[in-house]
């Protein structure tokens, strides 16, 4: 167990493996002490099965196991004699499963195993400080809610975003303002006039204007750029755009961070209201302008031939 104290809880698949197969051996154990020939691995089948006929996908549904999984079970209970198969009564062209006799006399026979496990574990549960089926639901239900994969790709996500930093603009950073600009709006869309305009002449078109532009390095290389173009608008202060990330920098949270910045900076500068506009196509930025706070408003005149959406948020 020293892997296992060195390792602490990030092994806990390796962990929780080893106590399955030590309990799955156990039970092979106790399946033979009571004369039933039966492997653990059938039991979710068998036990379905004695309480009626099923299809295969109701096992399954029922058990939580993939289709082929019930499948090779039943096949390979097929082959002892434990299992027939037969057509639905209601509906012909389905295949039902149900026990063979043999299969039912065992289901009689298993009675006094079950009685006897179910005791056993009652007497662990009390000798033991913590409720292993209660730890096992919540953990089931809060992986069933979000993968730990999910969990995972948050941390990584956090972890990463701190060796982000959101820098003012400086002309060494014109290039990659308008290389990652130019590498996004090619790939979904084409470059307009309105584009050219402002990542061609960033200083005249929004910096001169009383604009801002941000940067956000990673690792001191720059992997994202946003702009805060000032508006000349009864309604709005600042407009948020081009805002780019690159593809080897995804999953950095840097497009978060630099909205957020975007906002506080429109906020320092006196700024009453922020506009946008982009592509429903774009679902990943669509979701990061909700999740900054922007809301949908009706359509107002564009220059972008590919805007179809736009948004406003009150600062």
């Amino acid at each position: 167990m020293d892997f296992y104290t060195q390792t602490g809880i990030m092994a806990i698949g390796s962990r929780l493996r080893l106590l399955t197969d030590k309990i799955t051996t156990d039970a092979a154990g106790i399946y033979t002490l009571y004369n039933i020939n039966l492997q653990p691995k059938w039991f979710p089948v068998f036990y379905v099965l004695s309480n009626g006929n099923h299809t295969i996908t109701e096992i399954a549904q029922q058990i939580g196991h993939s289709h082929p999984s019930v499948s090779k079970i039943v096949a390979e209970m097929s082959k002892k004699g434990l299992i027939k198969e037969g057509k639905h009564k209601e509906d012909g062209r389905k295949n039902v499963v149900s026990l063979s006799k043999k299969a039912r006399e065992l289901s009689e026979k298993i009675k006094d195993q079950y009685t006897d496990v179910t005791a056993a574990i009652e007497v662990i549960s009390k000798e033991s400080k913590h409720d292993l089926w209660k730890a096992i639901e919540e953990w089931e239900f809060l992986l069933g809610r979000k993968s730990l994969i999910q969990y995972v790709q948050e941390q990584k996500k956090q972890r990463e975003s701190k060796k982000v930093k959101i820098v003012p603009f400086k002309p060494i950073y014109a290039d990659a303002f308008r290389q990652l600009n130019e590498e996004w709006i090619t790939r979904y869309f084409k470059m307009e006039e309105a584009d050219y305009k402002a990542l061609d002449h960033p200083r005249e078109y929004i910096l001169d204007k009383g604009g801002e532009i941000l940067v956000a390095l990673y690792e001191d290389r720059p992997a994202g750029v946003c702009a805060l173009i000032k508006m000349n608008d009864p309604e709005y202060d600042f407009e948020l755009a081009k805002m780019a990330v690159s593809p080897q920098a995804q999953g950095k949270n840097i497009g978060w961070l630099l909205g957020q910045a975007s906002i506080e900076k429109a906020r320092a500068l006196g700024g009453k209201k922020m506009y946008l506009e982009s592509n429903t196509s774009l679902k990943p930025a669509i979701n990061l302008y909700y999740k900054l706070g922007f809301k949908k408003i009706a359509g107002r005149a564009t220059p972008y031939e590919r805007a179809n959406i736009q948004m406003e948020l009150e600062l």
